[in-house]
């Protein structure tokens, strides 16, 4: 029954610019300051104020319009968003309406079968941010006005998107495009980067739009796939049942896996849009434009194909390795000390993501530098260590910050590639095996791997498993 259904699906994701200053005022925009602290009388909205926009806030969203394949407009113009909330002193936000900075552009994202789909970009605009509300456990509202005024970019998308899981893909798009540019730090639990969701359903077929909801307090991509698919259910249940679906607001509880209804729904002439009479038109001419397009990095995309190119690895770990600049940035630099290019990637895509996955860091909080273990990975490549002993050594370099030759030096580490040696251990190993010797020569090939097993145990694993694979192989055949 529900199959006959589709969804409409629209996001606004809001991206708090990463400016030491806030749009209109000289301010500080850092995160965590005592409450209350980092205000002034132009972003509490005092009368006799003038703001002044800061110009880093153009510039960003340019780049960010420019890596979304976006119209740049010569002119765009501030306006005035009225509605009156505890959190916003002025009672109204500096946003832009009717002449936005970007427009008309698109992101391609991709499933895992590697097809891909166009995703609509409907305007990027320049805004400023509000308050905090904090709610105590004594039932009492708390403000903290820090915020206001912290620049915002919003990104509009166009109704493209179908799914929960399409909406996931757009956000990890638009979340790693910012963090590449360097103008957000793509920090959803901090709320740096935010998302609602305008969800609406109708059949298959119809092109009428069916009655939309708006949801917010996604607070995690999850969060946003979880929300989106509980709206779609619900609505497809209501209308089935016979009910109508009421154009609301809805808040997102994620313990309880529901939405809850906030308050009825605005249109735009709810907030009274005006020009603001206090900021000129913003002018970006075709030289300012050239000027911030020499900003632009490398984006994902690109590199991700650069380092398929000049590194020959394969297309999955360049997908990995690419998903946030740091992480990329980082494998090209353990790659200078090492030319192992596809142990690099190994070993960052199991061991480093691990443990940045796990203890929840970023990768510049990881121990281990991409020197060291571009040494590491040199280690095993010239012999002098096996890759389970590198394997044993990892911990110990994220624990003490030591240079892994100093950890094969200290705990005596180095791989035993004496021949002779390896004979006499190989000799005594096989001597008390008579058993499994005659299993081998039956057939039992899996008997072989007992024999490596015993070798690398009465060595602590330092012998070259080359070595004593050889070794191994040719006193076999000669019994």
């Amino acid at each position: 029954m529900k199959e006959k259904y589709e969804a409409v699906i629209g996001l606004e994701v809001h991206a708090q610019l990463l400016t030491e200053s806030k749009a209109f005022c000289g301010c500080s925009t850092k995160f965590g300051s005592s409450p209350n602290s980092n205000v002034c009388p132009v972003c509490l909205g005092h009368p006799g104020v003038l703001p002044v926009l800061n110009k880093k806030v153009v510039e960003y969203t340019v780049l960010m319009g420019l890596a979304t394949n976006c119209t740049i407009n010569e002119k765009s113009v501030f306006a005035r968003k009225n509605y009156f909330y505890p959190d916003l002193p002025k009672g109204y936000q500096i946003s832009q309406y009717e002449e936005p900075i970007c427009e008309h552009g698109f992101v391609n994202i991709v499933f895992k079968d590697e097809s891909t789909k166009k995703i609509g970009i409907t305007r990027i605009h320049m805004e400023e941010d509000a308050g905090k509300l904090i709610h105590d456990q004594s039932y009492n509202t708390l403000v903290d006005v820090n915020r206001c005024g912290v620049p915002l970019m919003e990104i509009v998308s166009e109704p493209d998107i179908r799914t929960g899981e399409e909406a996931v893909l757009y956000l990890t798009k638009i979340k790693q495009l910012v963090q590449y540019l360097g103008i957000c730090d793509g920090n959803m639990e901090e709320g740096s980067l935010r998302c609602d969701a305008n969800v609406s359903v109708r059949l298959k077929g119809e092109k009428k739009f069916g009655t939309k909801t708006e949801i917010k307090n996604m607070n995690s991509f999850r969060n946003v796939e979880r929300a989106i698919n509980f709206e779609i259910e619900r609505q497809i249940d209501l209308i089935e049942d016979g009910g109508k679906v009421i154009q609301e607001t809805l808040l997102w509880d994620a313990d309880l896996n529901e939405a809850s209804s906030m308050r009825g729904k605005e249109e735009a002439h709810d907030y009274r849009y005006f020009p603001d009479p206090d900021l000129m038109p913003v002018i970006v001419n075709n030289d300012w434009k050239e000027e911030i397009a020499k900003q632009m990095p490398e984006l994902p995309e690109v590199r991700k194909e650069r380092l398929i190119s000049k590194f020959k690895l394969p297309k999955y770990d360049a997908e990995i390795l690419t998903q946030t600049k740091s992480i990329a940035d980082y494998y090209e630099n353990v790659v200078t000390v090492s030319d192992d290019y596809k142990s690099a990637s190994n070993w960052i895509m199991t061991d480093v993501l691990k443990v940045i996955n796990e203890e929840k860091i970023d990768i510049k909080d990881f121990a281990i530098t991409p020197e060291n273990l571009g040494e590491l990975i040199n280690l095993i490549k010239e012999g002098t260590i096996s890759g389970k002993i590198a394997k044993e050594i990892f911990p110990v370099m994220l624990k003490e910050n030591k240079k892994p030759s100093q950890i094969v030096k200290e705990k005596n580490l180095v791989q035993i590639t004496d021949t002779s040696e390896i004979e006499k251990i190989i000799e005594k190993i096989l001597t008390n095996s008579p058993n499994q010797i005659k299993q081998f020569q039956s057939g039992e090939e899996k008997v072989f791997g007992f024999f490596v097993g015993q070798v690398m145990k009465e060595t602590k694993g330092k012998a070259n498993p080359k070595v004593v694979n050889e070794i191994l192989r040719e006193k076999l055949n000669h019994k």
